[in-house]
């Protein structure tokens, strides 16, 4: 008997609601919000075991959360998981699955949560919590019990290049074995691994692969692994979607990338007629979904605008570099609008109007060079604290107010995030910057409504409707406005 005293660990239940839709079984999982552990991110609905059998808090904790009503005859036994978070002592949760129910859900504690909704299985929202993707995943697989003990320094969101889980096999089952390296596991499942093309392709890049493990963002043709060489070394292999996006990436990482360093990846290889590309590994943890104290907060965003500056500040890219030329940024406003206008609210077509309008007065902006889709997924935190990226599959030459678009939604009552961000940057917007970001804003937020909507992202329209509530009550919010004390420039 080990003399270190009885192990007690605290017990939580999570519920695995399923239903049949149309691309398959869908999960219901709601964001979490307020002052909660794990604000912002996805969770199935979930809670401690209080004095009660863990079948009755499962049936409490559905209502609780959900509205629903469940039998307990109908609670299903999925799998068990013991984990250890971050930050923490271990515990156990028990994860039902539950199929019939009575009532329709809904959000029924909106202090604790901002958002519900039904995914595909493989087609999970971000971010999410990293506990609850280990227990859906070990579910997928048929395991009866998972291990999942993170790291101290491990995010609370799920990603996959720190994935912990560990399966534990049931009796007889040979095939099922713990994963001794989650992140170096050879994928099993024949869907999880490119055509026999991209394999070759990569094979010849860098050798032998011992392991490819799919990594693709949870978003319609997002197509990316990561391998590990037979000898060792991480690579990442990804097939663009089109033409244009793989000469921008190639072009970027022939070009400004390997001027800034260690800060991007390397391209090791591409492939024009199989629009492939492989990279290498970037160091660092992804920023999606990381949680950091408010000091460190401050320095990761000054770091972020530092590195936006050196983007920003790199050669253009000589005629013929296979870089596409940018259209007008406006030309394409009444396409967004026209799709995007089942789904707006009544007035807010006409502020996007009045915001276009005012841009299209005000001067052009310089081109510079940009890294296009500069949001917190593609940015990492590596352990010395410097800022690094990923994905430039939508660099091309453009204003530089379009790379802030994307990380407004960090700044959302965090004046102290926005003046972080332009002290790293080494300067203010001007007049005629926030005029075109607002502009630039407000086209991407009904862009990304009308394509959340219709691929199934419900973080994607949250986030462009948060921008139209600003863009129209014009309230204390925007971020880079110098002239308004924070409004929206008049």
């Amino acid at each position: 008997m080990s003399g270190g005293g009885r192990h007690t660990v605290p017990v939580d239940v999570h519920v695995i609601a399923v239903r049949d839709g149309e691309r398959g079984p869908e999960v219901l999982l709601s964001r979490r919000a307020g002052d909660v552990y794990a604000a912002g991110l996805w969770h199935a609905p979930s809670g401690h075991v209080e004095r009660e059998t863990v079948v009755d808090a499962v049936v409490r904790e559905t209502f609780e959360e959900t509205g629903l009503v469940v039998d307990p005859a109908d609670v299903r036994a999925a799998v068990t998981v013991h984990h250890r978070p971050p930050g923490g002592r271990e515990r156990v949760g028990f994860f039902f699955e539950v199929r019939r129910w009575r009532g329709t859900p809904r959000v029924a504690e909106p202090d604790k949560c901002d958002a519900m909704g039904w995914f595909p299985f493989g087609a999970l929202p971000e971010p999410m919590v990293a506990y609850c993707r280990a227990g859906l995943d070990a579910y997928r697989a048929g395991a009866p019990v998972a291990l999942h003990f993170q790291e101290p320094d491990d995010p609370i969101a799920y990603e996959p290049r720190l994935d912990r889980r560990r399966l534990v096999p049931a009796p007889g089952d040979a095939k099922r074995v713990p994963e001794p390296v989650p992140e170096l596991v050879p994928q099993r499942v024949p869907e999880q691994v490119p055509e026999p093309g991209v394999r070759d392709f990569a094979e010849r890049a860098v050798g032998r692969i011992a392991a490819w493990a799919d990594v693709s963002w949870s978003r319609e043709n997002s197509r990316v692994w990561r391998i590990e060489g037979g000898g060792g070394g991480l690579w990442f292999v990804k097939v663009h979607q089109n033409d244009r996006f793989h000469r921008r990436e190639t072009a970027a990482l022939r070009g400004w990338v390997p001027r800034l360093g260690s800060s991007g990846p390397r391209l090791v290889a591409a492939d024009a007629e199989l629009r492939a590309v492989v990279v290498t590994a970037v160091q660092g943890r992804s920023l999606h979904g990381a949680v950091l104290t408010v000091a460190e907060e401050g320095e990761v965003f000054r770091s972020i605008g530092a590195l936006a500056a050196r983007i920003h500040a790199s050669p253009l890219p000589s005629p013929g570099a296979g870089v596409p030329l940018p259209t007008g940024p406006y030309d394409r406003s009444e396409r967004h609008l026209a799709a995007a206008r089942p789904l707006l609210e009544p007035g807010e077509e006409e502020c996007v109007r009045s915001a276009v309008a005012a841009a299209r007065e005000s001067p052009p902006l310089e081109q510079v060079v940009t890294h296009g889709d500069l949001q917190l997924r593609n940015l990492l935190l590596a352990n010395d604290g410097a800022v690094r990226f990923i994905d430039v599959e939508r660099s091309e030459p453009h204003a530089r107010v379009r790379d802030f678009v994307r990380l407004l939604g960090c700044f959302d009552g965090r004046a102290d995030l926005a003046e972080a961000f332009l002290g790293g940057y080494g300067r203010p917007l001007t007049g005629v910057e926030e005029t075109h970001l607002v502009a630039s804003a407000a086209l991407e937020a009904v862009s990304g409504i009308a394509f959340g909507t219709r691929a199934g992202d419900p973080e994607l329209v949250e986030r462009g409707r948060r921008t139209l509530v600003r863009l129209r009550t014009r309230d204390d919010v925007w971020p880079f406005s110098s002239r308004t004390q924070g409004g929206l420039p008049r």
